[in-house]
């Protein structure tokens, strides 16, 4: 008797910033014939990325095919989100031709993977492949090195890098674990900035990993998907920390949203939010702002001082007008402070 062929799913890692939700909205655009699900896991108390893709007008992408587990880490909720989700998918009366799943940026992906292998799932549906995007900005510029003396060089830009902070782990983990390293935000390395990032992310892959190139998120379906790795069984050659007993410990991390009314001009609240960032040592700010006299939505994210704000889609008629901010940083942030700040 044949067997029914597994439905493959891809696991998009990166760290806060690299990009997903772009690529996934360039996915959606040129699916290449294919129909998509997506699962989006959200850090924060808003569901800005879903919203996003949710709003973004591509024929084909329905609000039915996206689905948002929305308690922050999905390497930690596999038996009461993650698995009944897939569940929901596998089960529909015209299922899925592939799955994509964006983690978090402060998700582990080895933990993900190992939930394929629950009896609930591990015949229908198999991990194609694990994509690990990184900023290649952010990369270039030594915020994950563990190099001494490039930390040293960067230790005014953050302060976590005076130490083996859950930041550079997060990184190793989610290139230990990756089939495919994309390099995203090529467009804004100078001239042997690639041979640093190539350096910092050759140390931590396994030698078979391909890496690939791009700007803005743009790259081939036929590239990203179709890896065949079947990663749920190849799970031994993805060394983890935490393969040693170390716990994950996702206290180290905190978020909070902030309400505004309309703001009048986005950059001059982005202006205002730049120094609070580097006051504070903000990881992430993203979100959605109501402009004076404007029908579009504004989505902003921010990463560090990297700021990017454009219109998406026009308010609906029973919207409530205002900006709603998610804050992310380390667990010991003021967030009083950073509150007020925003809100002055």
């Amino acid at each position: 008797m044949s067997q029914v062929k597994k439905i493959p799913a891809t696991v998009i890692t990166g760290f806060l910033g690299a990009g997903k939700t772009s690529t996934i909205q360039h996915l959606l655009k040129n699916a290449e014939g294919k129909k998509l699900a997506l699962i989006i896991n959200e850090f924060g108390d808003l569901g800005v990325d879903s919203d996003i893709v949710k709003g973004c007008g591509i024929e084909g992408c329905n609000d039915d095919d996206v689905l948002e587990l929305a308690n922050g880490c999905i390497c930690c909720t596999v038996a009461d989100d993650f698995v009944p989700t897939m569940e929901k998918l596998l089960n529909r009366e015209t299922p899925p031709d592939h799955i994509i799943i964006e983690t978090s940026g402060l998700a582990l992906p080895k933990p993900l993977v190992k939930a394929f292998n629950w009896p609930e799932i591990r015949t229908r549906v198999t991990v194609d492949g694990v994509i690990t995007l990184v900023d290649g900005r952010a990369v270039a510029d030594g915020l994950f090195a563990s190099n001494p003396e490039i930390i040293e060089q960067h230790r005014q830009a953050d302060e976590n890098l005076d130490h083996e902070s859950p930041l550079e782990e997060l990184f190793e983990e989610q290139l230990a674990c990756a089939d495919m390293v994309v390099i995203n935000k090529t467009d804004l390395l100078e001239e042997g900035d690639m041979d640093t990032v190539l350096a910092a992310i050759r140390k931590e892959i396994r030698p078979q990993v391909k890496i690939v190139k791009i700007a803005h998120g743009e790259i081939s379906a036929s590239i990203l998907l179709g890896l065949e790795s079947a990663a749920e069984d190849d799970l031994d050659s993805r060394h983890s920390h935490h393969d040693d007993g170390h716990e994950h410990d996702h206290d180290d991390f905190e978020s909070f949203a902030v309400e505004l009314g309309e703001i009048a001009d986005p950059d001059a609240l982005v202006a205002k939010l730049l120094p609070i960032v580097a006051e504070h040592d903000i990881l992430r700010v993203k979100g959605f702002a109501a402009v004076a006299d404007k029908d579009m939505r504004l989505v902003i994210q921010g990463v560090g001082s990297r700021f990017q704000h454009y219109f998406d889609q026009e308010w609906s008629e029973d919207a409530v007008r205002k900006t709603r901010l998610v804050v992310i940083g380390d667990h010991d942030m003021d967030e009083a402070a950073i509150r007020a700040a925003i809100t002055a």
